[in-house]
């Protein structure tokens, strides 16, 4: 009882356990790497293996406390070192830690398997039981020669060590998990092993490296880690409070990369006449046009697709037959809103062939159409929702009214096309966006989504404002419908105005700010 009543037998035990654990931490997380190389179900099974042999060998040492104090005595002398059993061990435990975390580094660097000899990667069970013996057996050594420096009573050190292989046997499962759900953490305790393995060889040279240089290192390491694991959950978070779809379509846009970069030839080496050749783009501009149209698709509004009221070609039902055929004739569309009067009094929609007929035939047109109604949808029907919509149409298109019943335009299944592959003009139209020089003229009514695309720009289309257009654009950014001649700048893009009345804005041109770099050389 006198003996458990002494403090300084307390404070040597809780300090010697401390030091157990620091020194344990090593060999416990290269145990938890080589865990990773078996087979989910064995990983437990290794960990109890290795942590219980390091309790054996430790407890196996302190017991020949006699045997441990020769390992110090010098053996033979090479050159101007002197070696000691314990030099030896330190040594070769030390070319085994260099050779270890050199080959695991390679390895994961090189995104290899751990062993293609067996299955699917993994290692074989006794082939990582016998490197844990090995490193526990050096590791062992180091731990017991300091218990036996620091306290004098052999109770005591079996006690601590005891309790430090407890303590580290409750954290081996969740620091293995830790460890290998965090690749960088495993390169960062790779790394410390290295130094740890360069240390043990300086030990066996007879170069002591006080472990306090070693541990500052180690400790500035982890907090720096620490900081790298807080910015990555936080941009986890971040990257979580966005909708799955945008996520989606960011990831799949960066791959693609940011830029549409020209495909370049081979240029010369300049050491020699070889041609070195230039990767070729992953993404020709086709296809990263038509990738970026899908996945913006979703964002847009139906007014950004659309073909608005006043470009819409529609039949008056009320008019003579000479008029509706001549309108029919001089048109190339092969479908037509019939309406009465107005263009917010659809009757149906019918096609031209069958519209010939029946004034051929003298029958009336608005019988004709009410046998064919539309389909409208309200303006704020979202253009993957349309998709369905146009299928039920079979063929036809369906006509976009505002909340008051106003017509606002008509969707075919060719603009939802022209949304993702880009506009394909009827023979009465002209594209919207014309390459002109070092510019391009582009109509007012042109959307939004199609100049980031085409140009290649990004943040024109702001969520929170209701723009879908050239001409919304340039009047938002004026303050007020521009005349012809005004000059509008909007990052990085400098917009001319081409074509304007008092009501609306026809027709721009548009040029892009050079890079800094391009200035220059000019």
């Amino acid at each position: 009882m006198e003996f458990l009543m002494d403090p300084q037998i307390w404070a040597g035990l809780l300090t010697l356990v401390v030091l157990e654990i620091v020194l344990g931490i090593d060999n416990l997380v290269f145990i938890a790497i080589l865990a990773d190389k078996l087979p989910p179900k064995q990983r437990d099974k290794a960990r109890l293996i290795g942590l219980s042999l390091a309790l054996i060998m430790r407890l196996g040492l302190l017991s020949l406390i006699s045997w441990m104090v020769t390992l110090t005595r010098p053996l033979f002398t090479v050159w101007d070192f002197t070696f000691s059993g314990r030099d030896l061990i330190m040594l070769v435990g030390g070319i085994f830690l260099l050779f270890k975390a050199t080959t695991e580094l390679h390895e994961r660097l090189e995104n290899r398997q751990h062993d293609e000899s067996h299955g699917k990667g993994y290692a074989s069970f006794w082939v990582v039981v016998v490197q844990i013996v090995i490193l526990d057996a050096v590791f062992s050594l180091d731990a017991v020669i300091t218990a036996v420096g620091m306290v004098n009573h052999l109770p005591v050190m079996m006690a601590a060590v005891v309790i430090a292989m407890a303590v580290m046997l409750l954290a081996s499962k969740p620091l293995t998990r830790f460890v290998n759900q965090h690749p960088t953490v495993v390169v960062l305790c790779l790394s410390f092993l290295l130094m740890i393995g360069l240390s043990l060889v300086a030990e066996g040279f007879g170069f002591h490296i006080p472990k306090g240089y070693l541990y500052a290192a180690i400790g500035f390491s982890i907090i720096i880690e620490v900081f790298n694991q807080i910015a990555r959950r936080n941009f986890l978070r971040h990257q979580s409070s966005q909708p799955l779809r945008a996520r989606t379509a960011d990831a799949i846009l960066r791959l693609m990369g940011n830029r549409r970069k020209s495909a370049q030839p081979s240029e010369p080496d300049s050491n020699s006449n070889a041609m070195v050749p230039v990767p070729a783009e992953a993404f020709a501009e086709e296809e990263r046009y038509m990738i970026n149209g899908v996945l913006t698709l979703a964002q847009r509004s139906l007014r950004s697709i659309m073909t608005p009221r006043g470009e819409i070609s529609w039949v008056d039902a009320s008019l003579s037959v000479d008029e509706i055929r001549q309108q029919l004739l001089s048109s190339p569309h092969s479908l037509f809103p019939v309406c009465r009067g107005e263009l917010d009094e659809v009757i149906g929609i019918v096609r031209a062939k069958e519209l010939l007929v029946a004034l051929d035939d003298n029958v009336d047109v608005a019988a004709i159409a009410s046998a064919s109604p539309a389909i409208v949808v309200p303006e704020t029907l979202d253009p993957i929702n349309l998709l369905g919509v146009l299928r039920r149409a079979r063929g036809s298109f369906v006509i976009v009214n505002n909340e008051f019943g106003v017509v606002q335009g008509l969707v075919t299944p060719l603009d939802v096309l022209e949304a993702i592959a880009g506009e394909f003009p009827d023979a009465d139209e002209t594209p919207e966006i014309v390459h002109d020089g070092d510019g391009w003229l582009v109509k007012g009514s042109t959307d939004l989504h199609a100049i980031q695309q085409q140009l290649d720009v990004d943040h024109l289309v702001d969520e929170d404002e209701d723009i879908a257009t050239v001409a919304g654009l340039v009047i938002a950014a004026n303050g007020r419908i521009p005349h012809a001649g005004d000059v509008i700048h909007v990052a990085p893009l400098h917009i001319t105005i081409v074509e304007a009345n008092d009501y609306r804005v026809d027709l721009v041109r548009i040029t892009r700010d050079k890079p800094l770099h391009e200035d220059e050389e000019e």
